[in-house]
């Protein structure tokens, strides 16, 4: 008989059992997270270039898949020509700039920018021949051009020396070519560029020198458009995160970027 009544209860419980299992919403699965386009140059050895396996490579290659992963995101990096690079933001085409960007008040008026991720600055690599030289001003006294990628911080930094005979370039190699082949007594450039190069090219070493340390101080910034406040505050709290957990530093000297270009410490990066 007690056997008959529990059953008879499992039966008038049921129904309500199932609707009220039945009522409860199943979880919504979240939508999943835009992936990332970012635009770089990849003529920046060694920031960003091409390897000999045909991949995009370099420290800002590296750093912006290491801000993704932080973030939880899925980055596409896009290969584009140093001129292209700010139109294209601009119109649309990709959603951040990473290629050594230098951060300019000029620069804040149309695009955003990330909190820093490196300082560096320009260099100056001259022809030992010249004899001695202690900074740009020396060079209007020299014969010969000095030569900068058009359109750079080191371009720029150049025009204001307007007594020293000048030449631009669309490519820094092409300027450092010249320099090993007379043509241009010497190339001014991102520090990273200029150590790189110059470590890595014997003849280079043997008919020129750096001249000193960074001539200038900049920070470069991941670039967006100025209606990205999310995305940015997305991606500075990445590298942030990479700053606390060393990530940033062994990227530095994974690439061995130099000690004229400095990555934010924990201590520094809220300076």
């Amino acid at each position: 008989m007690k056997i008959f009544q529990n059953f008879l209860i499992v039966l008038l419980f049921c129904p309500i059992l199932l609707t009220t299992a039945c009522s409860e919403p199943e979880p919504t699965a979240s939508a999943p997270k835009k992936k990332w386009i970012a635009a770089v140059d990849t003529t920046f050895i060694p920031m960003a270039f091409i390897n000999d396996r045909n991949e995009k490579d370099g420290f800002e290659v590296d750093l912006i898949h290491a801000i993704a992963e932080e973030a939880g995101h899925e980055v596409e990096i896009i290969d584009v020509e140093w001129g292209g690079l700010f139109g294209g933001l601009i119109t649309g085409k990709f959603d951040m700039l990473i290629s050594s960007i230098t951060i300019l008040e000029e620069r804040k008026k149309k695009f955003a920018f990330s909190i820093p991720y490196l300082e560096s600055g320009v260099a100056l690599l001259a022809r030992k021949d010249l004899g001695e030289i202690s900074g740009l001003e020396d060079l209007e006294s020299k014969d010969g051009l000095a030569g900068a990628q058009i359109n750079t911080t080191s371009y720029f930094y150049l025009n204001q020396f307007e007594k020293v005979p000048q030449k631009a370039y669309e490519k820094i190699g092409h300027a450092l070519i010249d320099l090993i082949n007379g043509g241009i007594v010497a190339v001014l450039g991102d520090t990273t560029q200029i150590n790189y190069f110059y470590n890595q090219n014997e003849e280079l070493r043997q008919i020129s020198h750096i001249v000193g340390q960074r001539l200038t101080s900049e920070s470069y910034g991941i670039v967006f458009r100025q209606d990205s406040a999310e995305l940015i505050h997305t991606v500075n709290s990445a590298i942030t995160a990479l700053v606390e957990k060393g990530r940033l530093k062994e990227l530095h000297d994974k690439w061995n970027l130099g000690e004229f270009a400095t990555v934010p410490t924990p201590q520094s990066k809220t300076k």
